[in-house]
Formats: structure tokens, sequence, C-alpha cells
């Protein structure tokens, strides 16, 4: 059964500076060099005529460097999809995002808004992780879920300050 996660976290940055900074080739490649380390390539950014952002990345995580309970599940190494869309919607935008691991049999699955707040904008993502392997895949949705709900806050903090460094 797919677990799900809520996290709401807000930013001095627009919604709009936001969306800007998702559109910029140096944005992604500052940020997989922040979060991603030299593990994550930026596979695809497009921004097509009517503002939809689609971007996606490639995380090779070596068995060494996976945290300990996924290292007691996966035996080898593992390979990240991610892929996200964002679309402009007035004054917000809305976004997807997707994970997939190759030879794991999972995924997640989001869904978020970036909206304008009094202070700048607030990014909610909601969404759900599915491990499909009995006894464990429990445990490992409990510590992506949580993985998750600290990351993104700290993403955003990051899209900020990049921003404020950028403008």
């Amino acid at each position: 059964m797919p677990r799900p996660f809520d996290v709401r976290t807000d930013s001095p940055a627009s919604v709009e500076m936001i969306r800007s900074a998702f559109g910029s080739e140096a944005y992604w490649h500052a940020r997989i060099a922040e979060f991603g380390g030299g593990a994550t390539t930026l596979d695809t950014l497009t921004v097509d005529g009517d503002g939809t952002i689609s971007v996606a990345t490639t995380q090779d995580l070596g068995h060494d460097v996976l945290p300990g309970v996924l290292a007691k599940v996966f035996p080898g190494d593992l390979t990240l999809v991610r892929t996200e869309t964002w679309r402009p919607a007035a004054e917000r935008v809305s976004g997807e995002v997707t994970i997939a691991a190759s030879g794991v049999p999972g995924r997640g699955l989001g869904a978020a808004s970036l909206a304008p707040a009094p202070a700048g904008s607030s990014l909610t993502l909601s969404g759900t992780v599915e491990v499909r392997i009995p006894l464990v895949g429990g445990r490992v949705e409990k510590y992506i879920c949580d993985q998750i709900i600290v990351e993104i806050p700290a993403l955003q903090r990051f899209t900020s300050d990049w921003i404020s460094r950028n403008a």
C-alpha cells in the first residue's frame, strides 16, 4: 500500500522568480551540484511556448553510498530517474513529480502547487511512495517519505538563495 506524504514550505522568492529559475539550465546544474553530487546528471530540460517546464535527471547511487536501511534491502547499485513538470496556471504553477528506480518494484508520485504568499510564495507537495517488497517495503517507504519531508524545504531554501545570487 502506498505511503502518503505532504509537505509545505514558504519562500521569499515570488512564484514567477521560482518558475524562471526552474527554466534555467544554470539553476539545475547548481542544484545538482548541491544535492546530487557527482552521481546525478541533467538528462533533459525543456521550456515550451506555453511556459511548461519539463526536467529529467538521473542519479546513480552506488551500494556503498546507500543509507543503512536501503543498503540492507538492495544488494546492488540503484539508479533513480526523476521527472518534474511545471505548468503555469494564472498566478500559480502546478507541478507533477515522478521518481522511478531501476530494478526496484516501486515508484514515487507527487502533485505540487506553487502559489503566491504574503512574503513571497508557498510550495505544497503531496504524493505517495510505494515499494513493493514483502516485509520491508513499508520501512523503505517510511524512510523515503521522511527524506522527502526534509529535502523539499532544503531545495526551496537553495532555490531562494540561488535566485538572490543570480537575479
